[in-house]
């Protein structure tokens, strides 16, 4: 039995390139000018249920504002309907509304917390 020998696959041809002429064009790399992440702020609404001290606490734990602060900001929440209790980028303020609806839930209050872009 005779067997073929095996054939060279054939190469492509190649033009050789002309030398450089002087009229490419080489593009310079800009540096990228990069935005800071959008920013939220967690704040709390006002209610007619939530005992004034349970606000104080949640302000405290959730927001690691101490005492003074955390009773000017529920003041400011009582007096004028809501308060803006931190400001951080989207997920960590989704974390916080989550922490105090949670809290409040638990402790049997209908406390509400929100996250607003800032413009």
């Amino acid at each position: 039995m005779a067997t073929k020998k095996p054939s060279h696959p054939t190469l492509p041809t190649v033009t050789p390139h002309a030398p450089d002429g002087g009229d490419a064009v080489v593009l310079e790399r800009r540096a990228q000018k990069i935005e800071p992440p959008q920013m939220y702020q967690v704040a709390m609404l006002n209610d007619d249920f939530t005992p004034m001290e349970f606000v104080v606490m949640v302000i405290q734990e959730f927001f690691s504002k101490d005492r003074e602060a955390a009773t000017q900001i529920m003041l400011k929440i009582h007096l004028d309907g809501k308060g803006v209790c931190g400001v951080y980028s989207r997920d960590v303020a989704a974390t916080k509304v989550d922490q105090v609806l949670d809290a409040a839930k638990q402790a049997g209050h209908p406390l509400q917390c929100v996250s607003e872009p800032i413009e």
